[in-house]
């Protein structure tokens, strides 16, 4: 299936490129799409033929599926390219692994994993002079899939439609975050969907981060559905602290997404002769940590920003200041690694790159 499906790519290229007039010193993120994207229907069991076209509007049906029911997945990933002008995915297979993982669990077909990858790799290569080279900046990669039925009922569609596009991004965040620690709203629960990257899931969460933003906050750190007494997500992003000399995150599981930078810090962390830890955390642990002084670092750890260092911790109406930003080792040592290694600009030791 592989070869059959990578064989059939069509490819049409737009006539004129759009990159001459956009403003690459002042990239918002998520706004400016590069020229092309890939598309690749299923229908009747099996999927069709991939073709990458020039990136345009979507015509659909009134009745589409996903517009009332949600079933939708998708995924972050990011292209970097040096000054060498050679061009790098990092851990794409993870990014592909993931999503098959995402559309099981909402019941849409998968997309073999080098497939994925290769669909994405040919894509990015197309428009590899999107790619800036700024400090900070990167091509932020959107594969998603989306039910195409035009049929107002509740049942898994019979048809889809799998995309990839493709913009050229600045920072996420331009400054460390302050955060709130959620105590009455929900992001997940045992048995939902809370471990995959399907929509329903960030549109549930954005009334609470609303509220949140309102009161000076820029994320939440989501806790437990149960009790809300332990830590899970902060907001778009893992987390991550520096208790002591350990490195502790929460442990992923059906309420908490696996993120490929968590994953990666971890590794990093690991391999540096930190001593880490993947386990429940408790609010009150954090909250301690800090009051003793023994919280050293705490960080938001995903595609979109990378590093997010976390400046202000809320809770039950109390803003707790963490250590000066520019004083912690950990994390300002980890993001300049990731910067360096996504670049090429390392040693490969971990067998995360894919370079062309």
């Amino acid at each position: 299936m592989e070869n059959e499906i990578l064989q059939q790519i069509d490819i049409h290229q737009i006539q004129q490129s759009r990159k001459d007039s956009v403003d690459w010193d002042n990239l918002p993120f998520g706004r400016v799409f590069s020229d092309h994207m890939l598309v690749i229907d299923y229908v009747d069991g099996a999927w069709g033929k991939p073709v990458i076209e020039p990136f345009e509007n979507l015509s659909l049906s009134p009745a589409t599926s996903v517009l009332h029911y949600g079933q939708t997945v998708f995924e972050g990933m990011k292209a970097y390219r040096n000054d060498n002008d050679e061009v790098f995915l990092f851990r794409a297979d993870q990014n592909a692994k993931r999503f098959n993982q995402s559309a099981i669990r909402m019941c849409m077909p998968t997309i073999p994993e080098d497939v994925f990858v290769q669909f994405v790799q040919t894509l990015v290569d197309l428009d590899r002079e999107w790619i800036p080279t700024n400090e900070g900046y990167s091509m932020y990669i959107r594969p998603f899939m989306i039910a195409t039925d035009p049929y107002v009922g509740i049942r898994p569609s019979a048809t889809y439609k799998f995309m990839i596009f493709t913009c050229p991004v600045g920072a996420y965040y331009t400054e460390p975050v302050r955060v709130k620690i959620e105590t009455k709203y929900t992001r997940a629960a045992h048995g939902g969907t809370g471990f995959a990257k399907a929509g329903g899931n960030y549109a549930a969460s954005l009334y609470p981060a609303k509220l949140a933003a309102e009161q000076g906050y820029q994320q939440l750190i989501w806790t437990d559905a149960q009790e809300h007494k332990y830590v899970e997500e902060a907001g778009t992003m893992n987390v991550v602290f520096q208790i002591g000399d350990t490195i502790v995150t929460p442990k992923s599981s059906d309420t908490i997404l696996d993120g490929i930078t968590r994953k990666s810090v971890m590794e990093i962390a690991r391999d540096w002769g930190y001593k880490t830890e993947e386990r429940k955390i408790s609010v009150k642990e954090v909250i301690d940590a800090i009051e003793s002084g023994e919280l050293k670092d705490a960080f938001g750890a995903g595609t979109a920003a990378t590093i997010a260092p976390i400046k202000t911790i809320n809770f039950e109406g109390r803003d707790y200041e963490l250590p000066e930003v520019a004083e912690r080792k950990f994390s300002n040592e980890v993001l300049d690694y990731l910067n360096r290694y996504k670049h090429g600009e390392t040693e490969d030791k971990f067998n995360w790159l894919i370079k062309f």
